[in-house]
């Protein structure tokens, strides 16, 4: 800090008179490094106490210095990480100079060439005057953002003035042209008494051209008739000029689907399919009941009840409720559930309805786990069980009931009717 003050006593001698660079020369040190010490001299007073009082070291100092006033004293705080260490208060750890950079180019340093506006119109904001003849824009000042400017070009360290600018451009530009349409890049509903259109109520249509037959279907990559000029006056990339579609009912963005719920076709696919679910369900319980009933007797009854009871202990509910059904097992509501009605039940079972309970609960975890219809398979090899004889017997079943259903609905309707 002594050696900015030095410099800034030499800069400010009116005989002789010492640039920057004579500076430089005379103290055997590079111009960069004479303007950025300089700079320390611009510190705010918070950012003077936190170095002299070691909290910050001089590369800390350096890249605050850089910054307006008005933005050291929020960068300072980005300096530090506070953490509880089973205190009171929390303990302030001093963060990398890295942290602090990127803390900078993430809040306050604003890329210029991205600017929607004219950074030449010193009318834009008359207080603030041209972005080219600023002194808070990096490129003003080449000797102290010389590394910065390589990176990432001109940038503006004011973000306040930044915003004001954009501001300004967005209501020059719709006063302007009042039929643009004003679009936000956030998704949501639209704000009551807002014009703005939040982003699931456009299609942001592309400039370039399809790569493929696949692109050309993308709706980014079409033009409508309904296509307008917009411009983004919330989210990202405020005040800039886009091409949407914005109309719902634009056949090209927006093509009409037939509903497929009214198509008889989908229906009877669905009842097909529903039905055919229906007789995989009670096959496989039919043939998880004849694996039972082929279960021989070969364990006694605590060792039965122990493994029974350790395997319905890990099975789902709706697991423990199959199992309990093939046994006629109900419970009520106010019974305590149905694992505590199959457990009453299995302590009152014989040693044959152990085994088969416990082959039965083995089949349905597995299958919990894994292909049910492969485990079935594998269990009714094992047993002898014919699958085939039952699904045969199944479908039997079913196409009596659906026989059953159409002779009675004539009957039905015509009872109404006469009724």
């Amino acid at each position: 800090m002594e050696e900015a003050q030095g410099f800034r006593a030499l800069l400010d001698l009116e005989d002789p008179k010492y640039s920057i660079e004579q500076i430089a020369a005379k103290v055997g040190k590079s111009p960069v490094f004479v303007a950025s010490r300089l700079k320390l001299s611009d510190l705010v007073p918070a950012a003077v106490d936190a170095f002299y009082a070691n909290e910050i070291g001089v590369g800390h100092a350096l890249l605050l210095a850089k910054l307006p006033a008005d933005q050291q004293e929020a960068a300072l705080q980005a300096c530090f990480k506070e953490v509880y260490n089973g205190g009171s208060k929390p303990a302030r750890i001093l963060l990398p100079v890295r942290n602090l950079q990127f803390w900078i180019d993430s809040n306050i340093l604003l890329v210029l060439r991205d600017a929607p506006f004219n950074k030449r119109d010193a009318q834009l904001v008359p207080a603030a005057g041209s972005c080219a003849d600023c002194p808070k824009r990096t490129g003003h000042n080449k000797l102290l953002f010389a590394d910065d400017l390589g990176r990432q070009g001109d940038r503006c360290t004011d973000p306040n003035c930044y915003q004001a600018k954009v501001s300004a451009h967005i209501a020059q530009t719709v006063a302007a042209k009042p039929e643009l349409v004003q679009i936000s890049t956030a998704y949501g509903g639209q704000k009551e008494g807002s014009t703005v259109l939040p982003r699931n109520k456009y299609i942001a249509i592309r400039d370039d051209k399809p790569k493929s037959k696949d692109d050309a279907k993308r709706p980014e990559l079409k033009v409508c008739k309904f296509t307008t000029e917009a411009i983004i006056t919330e989210g990202t990339d405020v005040g800039t000029i886009q091409k949407v579609c914005a109309n719902p009912s634009c056949p090209v963005h927006h093509p009409k689907r037939p509903t497929s719920r009214n198509d008889e076709k989908w229906k009877a696919e669905q009842d097909r399919q529903r039905r055919e679910q229906a007789i995989a369900n009670t096959t496989g319980l039919r043939v998880l009941a004849a694996v039972g009933a082929a279960v021989p007797v070969r364990l006694m009854k605590r060792d039965l009840l122990f493994i029974l009871e350790k395997l319905v202990s890990v099975m789902d509910e709706n697991r423990v409720e199959m199992l309990a059904r093939q046994h006629g097992i109900r419970h009520k509501r106010d019974d305590g559930g149905i694992g505590k009605a199959l457990t009453a039940y299995v302590r009152r079972a014989d040693e044959g309805t152990f085994s088969r309970l416990m082959v039965e609960a083995s089949i349905l975890l597995a299958a919990s786990r894994g292909n049910p219809t492969v485990i079935l398979k594998e269990a009714a090899i094992a047993y002898k069980v014919d699958t085939e004889a039952i699904a045969a017997k199944v479908r039997q079943e079913f196409a009596a009931k659906e026989r059953a259903r159409k002779t009675l609905q004539p009957t039905t309707k015509t009872v109404t009717k006469a009724a």
